[in-house]
């Protein structure tokens, strides 16, 4: 089975909220929300595919020292298997952009549960809860 390897942020703004994106309608797990992020490439680091993906996606500019490994997901989906880490960012250039036309909401930790995500991205609220508390 194919390992893919995925890379996701919790970007934490200043009242304690976590931004969450909704998935094209269009693509696979559709209408369900997820933390930003992506596929690492082949010659990237996580952080690197984290970076250049915040930047891709929201029009943010992260830098490295920046982004606190927090958990991961290991997931098996049907055709493949899904290694997901989570790093938590408080700290980024530039005002977030839905620049492929998804959906953003910023989300008060203890309500990320109320938004359905796919089942890779659900295991990593509570240790987002955890660091936040549920407020």
């Amino acid at each position: 089975m194919k390992l893919l390897l995925v890379v996701a942020a919790a970007l934490i703004d200043a009242d304690h909220r976590v931004l969450i994106a909704q998935r094209p309608k269009d693509k696979p797990l559709g209408g369900l929300w997820e933390f930003p992020g992506g596929k690492v490439g082949p010659d990237e680091s996580p952080e690197q595919a984290l970076m250049r993906e915040l930047h891709e996606e929201l029009g943010l500019i992260v830098k490295e020292p920046c982004l606190a490994p927090l958990t991961f997901a290991s997931h098996r989906y049907d055709d493949f298997h899904l290694l997901m880490p989570l790093y938590v960012c408080r700290r980024w250039e530039g005002l977030a952009v839905a620049r492929e036309g998804q959906a953003l909401k910023w989300v008060r930790p203890g309500k990320l549960r109320d938004h359905p995500m796919p089942p890779a991205d659900a295991p990593l609220i509570p240790p987002l809860i955890d660091l936040l508390g549920g407020g």
